[in-house]
């Protein structure tokens, strides 16, 4: 039976996935994150889960909280879009790039890759992520919805961006 299917956490992936449920968890962990939806992100991660974002890591829920609820108040207005770069067995690979301004509203367009291990509950126990920022001005933004809020449907995801 797949332990997974008894997780009534909806931030969880049913494992094992597939290529096209893989690419709905990449999208839906994206407006969640474009929504501030604090609580589904954490949740999407396991107790233990080992997080290493930028310069930081941590093992455990309540670390990821602090570092989100950081990132958040140092990124502001930001906006997120993630693309499915590949998955296989119980890992997945994700490409970002981000748009955010600082206190300063200087802009910037953050661009990454994030590495996903999930254990048998379909949450993630181990999250690598490697991001550079590079800043821009006002009139290079290409994510201009409104924020926070989910990437409309017909924005262009990463493979259609420049």
């Amino acid at each position: 039976m797949n332990v997974s299917l008894l997780n009534p956490n909806p931030a969880a992936i049913v494992l094992p996935f597939d290529l096209a449920a893989a690419a709905r968890h990449v999208r839906f962990l994206e407006d969640s994150w474009n929504l501030r939806e604090l609580n589904t992100l954490v949740s999407a991660c396991a107790h233990d889960c080992t997080w290493r974002h930028r310069t930081d890591s941590g093992t455990s829920r309540e670390h990821i909280h602090s570092l989100l609820t950081e990132t958040w108040s140092r990124q502001l207005d930001s906006r997120l879009v993630m693309s499915l770069w590949g998955c296989r067995e119980n890992r997945m690979a994700v490409r970002l790039q981000c748009e955010w301004r600082d206190g300063t509203d200087q802009w910037w367009r953050s661009y990454g890759n994030e590495l996903w291990e999930f254990d048998d509950a379909g949450l993630i126990h181990r999250l690598e992520a490697s991001i550079n920022d590079l800043p821009i001005s006002e009139s290079e933004r290409s994510f201009r919805w409104a924020a926070p809020g989910p990437r409309p449907a017909a924005h262009p995801g990463i493979p259609n961006l420049a």
